[in-house]
């Protein structure tokens, strides 16, 4: 069977940064080629992200390459291969799995496999709001979650969280303005049966589907509802079809930049101490470009006319969500008791 373009061009990418792993590593992969000496030459390290250049998650990174550039007078520094050009979150695991690229910034769903307990993010209504979720990865559960990762088998080191903002629902009949408004709704929602449930219990149908098809599904009829951050409403033109905002924040799931293990054992403690201390920056310099571009979409989206609606109560949200809670959080009990504590 044929290939298709956009395969072609993610594999022969791919294939160019296997290639050139060992020239920017300084010897074959896995091969412990290099030590001491490598720790003191030049090293690109290839990062890859979904989304596109301007992006915050991919500015973010390319700040943090600038900062270690600079910080080791051009001997590290980062090329960044946004917009899937390396294909998508899975693909970038399995290659910073091989050393093949060194940073992927990928969802927390992704590295569900890897970490179970990264899976309590998926929880609705889990934070109270985005300065909740921002202090919880900011403190002692977000630290330990990073660390888990980097103890698993999986060949990949934590490095740090970033923000992806809250999801709320938008849709093309009518304002959501309580839970009653849901009735009868078909609910696009990410493909985890959790995320299924979770419309269902609220009183919508939830309809799993990918995200390249939303706008024509809005747009026929298929479904009557979505639900995402605002950049990802307006800049992905959906606010074209969808003229009824509500922030309901059912989901504020954070991302995570992860660091290939193959690599990471390559370098210098001087090197791994630099590249810890510009990660914990970068968790920060996210936020803020995060923030920026959120404004910037909320404020495009008033220009255009989109009625934004805020649900003052959510508590019969919280509670038609109990089922789901019942189904899948038993087993993160001691864990979702450390994040509400957190203040």
């Amino acid at each position: 069977m044929l290939m298709k373009r956009r395969d072609l061009m993610r594999s022969g990418a791919a294939v160019v940064v296997l290639a050139t792993a060992m020239i920017g590593l300084g010897g074959p992969a896995g091969t412990g080629l290099g030590g001491t000496a490598l720790a003191q030459s030049k090293m690109v390290l290839k990062a890859s992200d979904v989304h596109a250049d301007g992006y915050p998650t991919v500015v973010a990174i390319q700040n943090f390459g600038k900062k270690l550039s600079d910080a080791t007078n051009g001997r590290l520094s980062v090329q960044m291969f946004a917009a899937m050009q390396l294909g998508g979150e899975k693909e970038a695991i399995e290659q910073a799995q091989v050393g093949a690229i060194q940073i992927a910034r990928v969802s927390v769903g992704a590295l569900g496999p890897v970490v179970d307990d990264l899976n309590v993010f998926n929880m609705p209504f889990h934070f109270r709001d985005t300065a909740h979720m921002q202090k919880v990865i900011d403190g002692k559960v977000g630290q330990d979650l990073l660390a888990k990762v980097t103890a698993s088998s999986a060949g990949l080191i934590g490095l740090c969280f970033m923000d992806a903002g809250a999801r709320s629902m938008y849709d093309t009949k009518k304002p959501i303005k309580s839970i009653g408004d849901l009735k009868g709704l078909k609910v696009r929602v990410m493909g985890n049966p959790m995320f299924v449930d979770m419309m269902n219990s609220l009183g919508g149908n939830g309809v799993a589907m990918g995200y390249d098809q939303v706008f024509s599904a809005l747009q026929t009829g298929v479904v009557d509802c979505a639900e995402n951050n605002p950049p990802r409403f307006y800049f992905y033109n959906h606010y074209q079809v969808a003229k009824f905002y509500t922030m309901t924040e059912h989901l504020i799931v954070p991302e995570m930049v992860v660091f290939s293990k193959k690599t990471w054992d390559s370098l210098s403690k001087d090197d791994q101490a630099l590249v810890t201390k510009f990660s914990k920056e970068m968790q920060l310099d996210e936020r803020k470009l995060w923030e920026a571009k959120e404004k910037d979409a909320l404020d495009k989206m008033k220009a255009a006319g989109i009625e934004i609606d805020t649900i003052a109560d959510k508590k019969p949200f919280q509670d038609a969500v109990k089922p789901v809670w019942d189904k899948y959080g038993t087993k993160y009990a001691e864990l979702i008791k450390q994040i509400q504590a957190v203040q």
